[in-house]
């Protein structure tokens, strides 16, 4: 019996195809955007999550000021880490394998008729060995360099392509500000992050030379530890936070002028902004699921209008008001799927797209698709019982009267 409903629903449905496909056209672009949405959304957290292990899940960042992570290093105003500080916490904490001074600043880098902004970065070989950079050409830093703040530099390999094209930029010399600084060396490239920031688009030189030269202070900006090997990173925030309070004399009940975070943070915080993202997106795409059901109401009330005497002539040779029920219940139902089967094909096409395009990995959720497939089936049947129960009551003679 069921099946023969269907099939009578079919052939209703193929009898206006065109009216029918426009009709579902608002269930096939609300399934097949939450699909590609929720697809897009999923593979740039993945991409998140491996684009912060590729920095070390054994890092901590330790900068000044609180909500750094929001305001960017130093966040809100608060005294700078000095040199000191850095060796310190590498030298008396046993958590500690590496702790690697960092300051920053932005400048341009010129080399004869080309010329770069970029961040330029004082730091010095720990911090190459603590995030994993290898170099592709030449060398790092001397100790001998480091001591003296001789001016000489590495480069990503962002900056090597827009200074030097295709040549070899080891041994030429590059001017930042007023300082003319010998490249020894070139990174191998990690490429854009998840969020298109350009990993590769930096300056590295010996943190004297840019203190005395660049900077013109001595302040660190952050210090980028990494935690000895079978040690936690909570374990290892909790000590270096104790550790920060006593040699910056916090006094107890007084708030911490720096934040210490580990890449776990980092990526939790933007996983959550990814998700966030996608289900406002995934939201504004369902509004256009209800909007399908608001269409496939509409059409079904005027196929029920369109066969009033088709209706009269199956009450009256003896169908039950409930099989009429049934018979437009599964033709709004069947309209729906389709349109939702339709939906999830166009969904996982366009979310494959959408991933090559953003450069994260094809993700699709098999959960968010039997919802989204499933909930066409239901505004099917929410939007479809309306239309099938006007259809079930009619009066078989009036039904019969009618032209």
């Amino acid at each position: 019996m069921l099946w023969e409903t269907i099939m009578l629903a079919l052939q209703a449905i193929l009898r206006n195809a065109l009216r029918s496909f426009l009709t579902v056209l608002g269930v096939v672009i609300g399934v097949g955007a939450v699909i590609a949405m929720v697809t897009v959304g999923q593979g740039s957290a993945v991409q998140v999550t491996a684009d912060v292990e590729k920095l070390g899940t054994n890092i901590v960042m330790v900068m000044p000021g609180q909500d750094a992570m929001e305001g960017g290093p130093g966040g809100t105003a608060s005294a700078q880490f000095t040199l000191r500080d850095n060796d310190r916490l590498e030298e008396q904490m046993g958590i500690v394998d590496i702790a690697a001074p960092i300051a920053a600043t932005r400048a341009r880098a010129v080399f004869g008729n080309e010329n770069r902004r970029t961040d330029i970065v004082g730091t010095d070989n720990r911090y190459l060995e603590a995030a994993n950079w290898e170099v592709a050409r030449g060398r790092i830093f001397e100790l001998a360099e480091l001591q003296s703040g001789r001016a000489v530099c590495v480069l990503g390999e962002t900056v090597r392509k827009e200074l030097f094209g295709a040549s070899d930029p080891v041994g030429q010399t590059i001017r930042i500000k007023a300082v003319s600084c010998e490249v020894i060396g070139l990174l191998q490239s990690k490429g854009a992050s998840t969020f298109g920031s350009d990993q590769d688009d930096f300056v590295l030189m010996p943190l004297r030379t840019f203190h005395r030269r660049v900077a013109g202070n001595s302040d660190v900006t952050m210090m980028y530890v990494s935690v000895r090997e079978g040690v936690s990173t909570d374990r290892a925030k909790q000590e270096i936070e104790t550790f920060m309070r006593d040699i910056r004399r916090i006094g107890q009940g007084e708030e911490d002028d720096f934040t210490v975070m580990d890449m776990k943070q980092v990526a939790t915080m933007l996983s959550g902004i990814t998700d966030i993202l996608t289900g406002l997106l995934a939201a504004v795409a369902m509004v256009s699921l209800l909007v399908g059901g608001i269409g496939i109401m509409n059409i079904m009330l005027v196929s029920v209008t369109e066969r009033t005497r088709e209706i009269g002539i199956r009450l009256a040779v003896g169908a039950q008001a409930n099989q009429v029920l049934m018979q437009f219940l599964v033709e709004a139902v069947v309209l729906s799927l389709i349109g939702g089967l339709i939906g999830v094909i166009l969904g996982l096409t366009f979310g494959y797209i959408g991933a090559q395009v953003l450069a994260v990995p094809f993700a699709p959720d098999p959960v968010i698709i039997l919802i989204a497939f499933g909930f066409s089936a239901a505004v099917g049947v929410v939007f479809g019982y309306f239309p099938a129960r006007r259809a079930a009551r009619m009066n078989p003679i009036e039904a019969l009267r009618h032209e």
